[in-house]
């Protein structure tokens, strides 16, 4: 993959598990000509990020933040916009450990159409923190061996 985000090819991403979900393009993550307005990705990334952890980690945003106090922010992002996508489209959204460190893991997220034609790709570097300390802290077990399925 190199430092840059314009991918993870085939060869890598094949041995990896990916969390998927679909996506529908709602009037309002469009602008006036009906593509989505970019700063849409990122809510749609966030939204992705949060359902991982719901359904493929098994611990919900609501359980991190409001009853263990950690919580999972972005601390760095890049994104190729490669294709505009449409008001009513559905997109494939997938999510990749790409890399897992003790207190940060960095996905990558790719946004395709149905037909499988890339639309976003992006690298985001998420970290655990602790929500009252406000610093980061490892992530715990069993959470840990959990994102290391995704990897």
């Amino acid at each position: 993959m190199g430092d840059g985000i314009d991918g993870i090819d085939a060869s890598q991403a094949a041995g990896k598990q990916a969390f998927a979900t679909d996506v529908t393009v709602r009037f309002g993550d469009c602008d006036p000509a009906g593509i989505v307005f970019y700063p849409r990705y990122f809510e749609m990334f966030n939204n992705l990020v949060e359902d991982w952890c719901a359904q493929g980690l098994g611990a919900s945003f609501r359980e991190l933040h409001l009853e263990r106090g950690l919580g999972l922010p972005t601390v760095h992002v890049e994104t190729s916009f490669i294709a505009p996508s449409e008001l009513g489209e559905v997109l494939r959204a997938e999510l990749r450990v790409q890399k897992l460190g003790g207190a940060s893991v960095t996905v990558s997220i790719r946004l395709a159409g149905l037909a499988g034609e890339d639309r976003v790709r992006a690298s985001l570097a998420l970290v655990m923190m602790d929500l009252k300390e406000r610093r980061a802290v490892r992530i715990p077990e069993p959470l840990r061996s959990r994102i290391a399925a995704f990897a």
